[in-house]
């Protein structure tokens, strides 16, 4: 197959206090609606107080967890994770949560997000004589939090004043579990209450309508909240900085019936394709959407252009997540794999085909052929957000720069790569109008503006990227 032309979606968090519930089965069907976040690993750690039981393996929610090892998953707290890997090789050292033994209790966590100082932190701990088993800077969050004094807010604290970089967390002790959203907001974090008693946490809103819970509001923001057989409490754990919450969480990585931001993800990518007809119209028959994810924005782009919305291609949800890789044979059949064309739809017309980005500009060429070899007349490829020119270092997997199209070549460049008869990306000035925002996301992988005080440090980037292969792939 062709390498994957999409950014990864960092993890999936999930967090529960329920007494009397079975939290762990809560946790699993939680997880599931926020198996979109993290496609390689997931994991589950209950607690009664006394004693953590865990359960976590490769592959997605549904491979992972059964009947027989749910029914040992115990306890009245619970927290659970799906990984995509951004830091750490997709091995199952590197599963989240991350559980330890200490004097206070059990101690878990989860973790969506990345450290730009993680190997900084790393050295420390080595140097106090911390092992690590992992390559991940999660277990680094975790053993900060062991090794710190106070009550666990008090820890929390600390960590929070060391930590540079995204992070949401939730975190597992004796009596209580923890949410915790990075001063930047980078990342997102929901609180939600059960109908039948108790409270949770998850990255998104819509694992809640799985498991019957309702969204009480998002976590800002540097704030810390508790939740515990009392209900809940939120203090601010660290000073908030600059709003810098991932613009990509709009454009692709969240659920389209999740709430960010008090709007709904579908309604924002529905207003970022209008504004892409507005910018760069075309001549076409129809408008035709990269599934799933290019969907609400083509929708969007048809409503404002007025040319017909149309289904052009079929993709199958499933085949790129299984351990099973194709032979070589398979591998040049490519893109195929993952989308079916609809000749009927697309012989003869004129096809603006809308997705929500390009990244290393592996899947845009052969979409574009598969369309004309099916009949389409003309393709115009839309894009419904800026060029990727920059990498991100705050937990998205994302290609080096030198493998970024965008970084590389013009669009006048890319478009004569990919085969379309035209290509026009969203600006960053009309994505922020569609947004309804003059400022507070995350822009750098468009801009290079990275939202820290600090430069990025290179020099313990590549460090911690070199101590990541050791561990291999």
């Amino acid at each position: 197959m062709f390498p994957d032309d999409k950014l990864h979606e960092e993890c999936g968090i999930f967090g529960i206090y329920a007494s009397g519930a079975e939290v762990a089965r809560y946790t699993f069907f939680a997880l599931y609606a926020l198996q979109h976040r993290g496609q390689e690993a997931a994991g589950i750690v209950t607690s009664d107080g006394k004693v953590a039981h865990v359960h976590k393996g490769m592959g997605l929610v549904s491979q992972v967890f059964d009947e027989d090892n749910l029914r040992y998953l115990l306890g009245h707290l619970a927290i659970g994770h799906t990984r995509y890997s951004t830091t750490g090789s997709p091995k199952l050292r590197n599963t989240q949560p991350y559980v330890i033994e200490t004097l206070d209790g059990p101690l878990a966590i989860g973790h969506n997000g990345n450290l730009i100082n993680a190997p900084q932190l790393r050295r420390e701990l080595l140097e106090r004589g911390v092992g690590l088993s992992t390559s991940s800077d999660s277990e680094v969050i975790l053993h900060l939090l062991a090794g710190s004094g106070g009550d666990w807010l008090a820890r929390i604290r600390i960590v929070m004043a060391r930590a540079e970089g995204a992070y949401a967390l939730v975190i597992l002790t004796r009596d209580a579990v923890y949410g915790v959203r990075d001063p930047w907001g980078l990342r997102p974090l929901v609180l939600g209450k059960l109908a039948g008693g108790g409270h949770v946490l998850a990255s998104e809103s819509c694992a809640f309508a799985t498991i019957g819970a309702e969204l009480v509001r998002e976590i800002q923001p540097g704030e810390v909240v508790r939740i515990d057989a009392n209900g809940y409490d939120i203090v601010q754990g660290a000073p908030p900085q600059p709003l810098a919450f991932c613009t990509f969480e709009q454009i692709y990585f969240a659920r389209p019936d999740s709430l960010l931001n008090g709007k709904l993800v579908h309604q924002t990518r529905q207003k970022l394709g209008k504004q892409l007809a507005k910018e760069s119209p075309a001549h076409a028959d129809i408008v035709v959407p990269v599934p799933d994810s290019g969907t609400p924005h083509a929708i969007g782009y048809a409503q404002k252009s007025g040319i017909p919305y149309s289904e052009g291609l079929i993709k199958s949800r499933y085949i790129g997540r299984t351990f099973i890789q194709p032979s070589n044979e398979l591998r040049r059949v490519g893109v195929a794999m993952k989308f079916n064309p609809l000749p009927e739809n697309l012989k003869g017309k004129r096809v603006v085909l809308v997705d929500d980005s390009i990244v290393r500009g592996n899947t845009s060429g052969p979409l574009v052929k598969m369309l004309r070899d099916a009949g389409a007349k003309e393709v115009h490829v839309r894009v419904a957000c800026p060029p990727i020119k920059f990498p991100c270092f705050m937990g998205v997997d994302m290609a080096s720069q030198d493998e970024l199209i965008s970084a590389n070549k013009s669009v006048d460049e890319i478009c004569e790569h990919i085969g379309a008869d035209s290509l026009a990306f969203l600006t960053i000035s009309g994505m922020m109008r569609a947004l309804k925002a003059e400022s507070g996301y995350c822009n750098a992988c468009f801009t290079g503006d990275y939202p820290f005080s600090t430069p990025i440090p290179l020099i313990e980037l590549q460090e911690k990227e070199k101590f990541a292969n050791v561990w291999g792939d």
